[in-house]
This record gives structure tokens, sequence and C-alpha cells, in this order.
């Protein structure tokens, strides 16, 4: 059996579970150290965990697979899941033990509890509940949204108006029965995280005069840096009292203690340099690229071929060129907040109701998306940033079986870095190799400050365009990065690539510092170690 065979037999086995491959002991213990280990550990980088959007919370068999029960099985047979649950309802806990509150939850509670494992409450929006009555019939003075000059109210959330109703809205978040009956079946988690889709209509910097809180306090004409800064500003005072209501709200102080919150898209912005009007999107102010670190304790950023563009998983418009902008943010986050939880959300634009599901737009062109090509694309990103997680998007009511396949994708593509002491090892101490030879093929306005940041990361490759300027629209066959421990001339690197459009054999991508290695490599994706000493290259499985 060639490499590739051996490699498309293996992820058609994780794909299969318990019956292709034992389960590892001692896997929950795991899960729970990498999931409250320190960024600044000596051990290196926590380790990814897998996690998903889609909680299951609806009624009816087609969505059960990811409901917790299926993800304590998972977990059983051997796979690093962070559970997830739906954020419980604020309704009074029900009267009948038999309701679906007591079947979505408690046995799945109770198992994370014998095994002490973190918990993650997935919601829409928090701060929702402003932007509808009361809080929107409050008189301007008292109103947490937008209020006009003509003291016309807007449905959506200021950075100007009073930061009590925010504080408010939190402990309304956990203070319900339901979360308290949480608490009750469980009480000291190592972990609580608290995950929010952090999509509710709010001000924009460039619509601040709208607001006249706004323009009573600094009047008008204000140049764009500024209106960045004070909004950004304004959203940390505001997001930060959300969240500590929130932790007021709940009753057990193991709980406060262990509560993260982590906004979806809280991080970036990964669009940097991609076309001239990228700071209409963004808040970045003189020293600080984004608010988000100070906003949130973590941040979910959207590695997503999104169904309503052009981006693609073969072409220069594509999550794993854009999400390169992220590396040189992702350090001063660090900076700002040391134990900022950085995770990544994955989605491959299936919309399976919508003309523009991605998978047509693939069909269209011959190409299909298979469990392999999705998994190859998800571990660019994962090398790129090493986050904490790796949570997959899917509809709320997409059934479980037509998706199974590409989420056990990601879960395989977890699993091998926990399994493998090669990847584990430079997972956590690795670090990133920049490619000098080349920019990043965004460069539209970028701040003079971060102009000579690294921005680029992606190996050079003799499949790919031997131009020196790519549009948009240019494919790319093979993408490939390193990571190098040691120091010269004792250097160990290693290589992942992947080829989305099909299995590619006598690569040659070069390597900076060391040269040209010859390598196949697959839509699954393909590591390599390479020794300078030796020069040897030798493939991981």
């Amino acid at each position: 059996m060639n490499r590739m065979e051996w490699s498309t037999g293996f992820a058609i086995a994780m794909l299969l579970g318990p019956s292709a491959l034992a389960a590892e002991p001692g896997v929950a213990a795991r899960i729970r150290k990498e999931a409250v280990l320190s960024n600044r550990s000596e051990e290196g980088r926590p380790l990814p965990l897998a996690c998903s959007w889609q909680c299951g919370h609806y009624r009816g068999p087609t969505c059960a697979g990811w409901r917790p029960e299926n993800q304590m099985r998972l977990i059983e047979e051997g796979h690093y899941l962070s559970p997830w649950f739906h954020h419980p309802d604020l309704d009074d806990l029900p009267a009948d033990p038999g309701d679906f509150f007591f079947e979505y939850y408690e046995k799945s509670i109770e198992k994370a509890r014998a095994q002490r494992l973190p918990l993650t409450f997935i919601a829409s929006q928090w701060e929702s509940g402003l932007s509808r009555p009361p809080y929107l019939d409050l008189p301007p003075a008292e109103n947490p949204n937008v209020v006009t000059s003509d003291d016309k109210i807007l449905p959506k959330v200021s950075p100007f108006g009073p930061v009590g109703p925010w504080r408010e809205i939190g402990i309304k978040q956990t203070a319900s029965a339901r979360m308290k009956k949480l608490q009750e079946w469980y009480p000291d988690p190592p972990l609580v995280t608290f995950l929010s889709n952090n999509e509710h209509a709010k001000l924009t910097w460039k619509e601040a005069e709208e607001d006249r809180r706004y323009t009573d306090k600094h009047g008008r004409g204000r140049d764009d840096e500024f209106r960045r800064r004070v909004i950004g500003e304004g959203w940390i005072e505001r997001y930060r009292a959300l969240q500590e209501g929130m932790r007021e709200g709940l009753v057990s102080p193991a709980w406060k203690k262990a509560a993260v919150f982590v906004g979806y898209d809280a991080f970036g912005p990964p669009h940097l340099g991609r076309w001239g009007g990228w700071p209409e999107y963004s808040l970045h102010t003189t020293g600080r690229i984004s608010p988000d670190p100070l906003m949130w304790d973590g941040g979910s950023p959207s590695y997503y071929t999104h169904n309503w563009n052009p981006s693609t998983d073969f072409t220069v418009w594509s999550p794993q060129v854009e999400f390169q902008n992220l590396v040189f943010m992702q350090r001063e986050a660090y900076d700002l907040a040391p134990e900022f939880r950085l995770e990544l959300s994955i989605w491959d634009g299936h919309a399976p109701s919508e003309a523009n599901d991605k998978r047509k737009y693939y069909a269209d062109r011959g190409q299909t998306v298979t469990p392999e090509r999705y998994g190859g694309f998800v571990q660019f990103g994962m090398w790129l940033l090493r986050p904490r997680a790796v949570r997959e998007f899917r509809g709320w009511t997409e059934p479980w079986e037509d998706n199974r396949a590409h989420f056990l994708a990601i879960v395989s593509a977890v699993d091998r870095v926990h399994r493998n002491p090669i990847l584990r090892e430079f997972w956590r101490k690795g670090e990133l190799v920049p490619n000098r030879a080349r920019k990043h093929p965004h460069q539209a306005g970028i701040p003079e400050e971060y102009a000579a940041c690294d921005r680029w990361f992606l190996l050079d490759a003799d499949v790919n365009p031997a131009k020196d300027s790519w549009a948009l629209s240019d494919p790319i066959a093979v993408f490939s990065l390193a990571l190098v421990q040691g120091a010269s001339p004792q250097r160990r690197w290693l290589i992942y690539a992947h080829s989305p459009l099909g299995d590619r054999r006598d690569v040659k991508i070069t390597l900076p510092e060391f040269g040209q290695v010859t390598v196949d490599v697959s839509r699954r994706g393909s590591f390599y170690t390479v020794d300078e000493k030796t020069r040897r290259i030798t493939p991981l499985e």
C-alpha cells in the first residue's frame, strides 16, 4: 500500500469510529488538561479540541447526532472533543422531569461531571435583549440603543449609551432557574465557556455621528482614527460589563471562577489589505489592530468559504491566504491579553436549501468537497494559528447524518495532533516559518506600523503560479507551510501540505533556509519532517 492509499484508508477508519480505532486511555483527563492549560505554559501551546456550533437542541431525531449525549459517546470512543451545549432558555424550570430540558442536559452534564470535563454553552447574542422592550422603550438618557438627534431610538446597541443595562442583561443570562439546575448537577467544572454568536446589530464607526451621545460629547467631523478608537473603547467597557453581569448571575463559586467569554469573529480583521475599503469593517487604531482581546476572553474567527462570495479552498481568495494576516494579530493579542483563547470557526459554505450553496458552486465546476479535502483545508488553518479549539458551523436544523463525515474529518485532524508525538511536539513548541521571498497578495492600505510584519507563510511550490502578482481568482494547487525547531545547523522542520483538487506526486516545495524538497501531497493533507543535519525528509502517517 502506498503512502496516499494508507492516508485515505486511515481517514476512512477515523470516520468509522470505535470499530476502526481503539479508544485511548485517559482521553477525558487529556481534554481537561488542554482546556485549562495556560497559553504561557512551559509545556508549550495547548493542543486543540474539536467542537461545533450545532447543539442539536431542536427536538426530533434528525439533529440528535449533534447532541451532548453523542459528544460524550465520541469522547468515550477516544476522540478529543470539548463538550458543548445550547445555552439554556431563560424560562422557568419545567416541573415535568420528562421535559426535553432534562432529556437534553441531565445525563450528559452528569457524565461530564464524572469525567471532570469542561463545558461550553452556545448562545445567539446575549445583548440582543437590549434592543427589545423594556430596554428599547427606555427614555433616551437611559437607553442602551442608538439615539438619533431627534430622539428616535434605533434597535441597535450603542457604545455611548448607559453601561448599567449591559450588566443587567448579563445577569439575566445566567440567573435563570435552568442555569442554576445545571450548576447543581455539576458544581465544579474546570472551565465554563460562554460562547456568543456576536452578530447583534450595533453602531459602526462609520455611523458614529448618528448617535447624539457621540456628537454631544465629541462634535462632528472627527477623523476615522478617532472614531474607531472611541467606539472600540466604548465596546470594551460595555461588553466587559455584560460579562461581569453574567458571572454575577451564577450561583456556584466554581462556575464564577471558571467562566470565560468568547465571541464569534471577535478577532481579526482577516480581510486586511484585500481591497482599499477594508478599514470600514475594522476598529484598528494606532498601536492596536483590534479591541477584541480587551473586549473578550477569546475569539472564534470565521475560517469560512462563504456561500455569498467567491472565496474557495483552492484560489488566492481563500481562508488559507486571508488567515495568514492573523499571525501577527495573534501575537499582538497575546501581548494585550496573554490568556486570550483563540479558536477557529470552520465552514465550507454548505447551505443545502440555498441556491448559492458552496458545494453546488464546486459541483458546477466539476469538483466535490470530500471529507478528505475538507480535512486538508481545515488542517492548514489549524497549523497556521494552532488554536485551542476547532469549531465547525452547521445550521441549527441541519441533520447529523448529512454532515457526520465532514465533522468527523475535523475530529480526525484534531485526534491526529494528539496521537502523534512529533505533531504534538511541533504544535506545542514549533515556530511558524515566514516566506520572505514573497509578499502577501493583499497589500491595499496596510497601516505603516504593520507594513514590516511577516504576513506570508505559504511556501513556494513549483505547481503554483509563477508570476509575482497574484489575482484573487488565481488557483493555488498546493498550500504548504512549515514550522521549525532548534538552531542552525541542527534545525528540524515540519512541513504540512494539502492539495485541494487531487493528490499530487513529486511536488517541489522550497523550504526557506534549507532549499527545495520533493514530496507527495494529498487532498487530506501530508506531513513531513526535514532534518537539517542529515538532509533527510521523512513522511509522517
